[in-house]
């Protein structure tokens, strides 16, 4: 019993991981690309119709580090907090398919972040580094 809470809460956090680092990815990292690549009005039609994307942006740092910190918490359950598979080969088959499906998650929740991150915070400074 405890081995499916386990399993149950890899997936929960590797989800919650993904849609946070989402978040970040919609309210910091698109209107950045959308405005670089001359799509402004864009940028200023969306703040328009959603006006939480203003405030999401304006506490950027805060969800950077929050959505950083769920990350962390669900790379230790994935990692660090190991769950043997049971002995039946039906059931055991499923339990890696789960793993392999969270660290799927993991991943892509962790490559999305990745790119929030860098629009948000790097993109700038590079740019001011390299003269562009």
């Amino acid at each position: 019993m405890k081995r499916k809470s386990s399993e149950g809460s890899k997936k929960v956090l590797g989800w919650m991981a993904l849609f946070v680092s989402t978040g970040t990815l919609l309210c910091c990292a698109l209107p950045i690309l959308l405005v670089s690549i001359g799509m402004g009005a864009t940028v200023a039609s969306l703040t328009s119709q959603f006006p939480v994307l203003v405030t999401l942006a304006s506490y950027e740092s805060w969800m950077f580090g929050g959505s950083a910190l769920i990350l962390g918490v669900a790379a230790w359950v994935l990692w660090k907090r190991p769950v043997g598979c049971p002995a039946d080969p039906i059931i055991a088959d499923r339990c890696m398919r789960a793993q392999t499906w969270n660290r799927r998650v993991f991943f892509m929740a962790l490559v999305v972040w990745s790119v929030g991150f860098t629009a948000a915070f790097l993109l700038l400074p590079l740019r001011r580094l390299l003269g562009v």
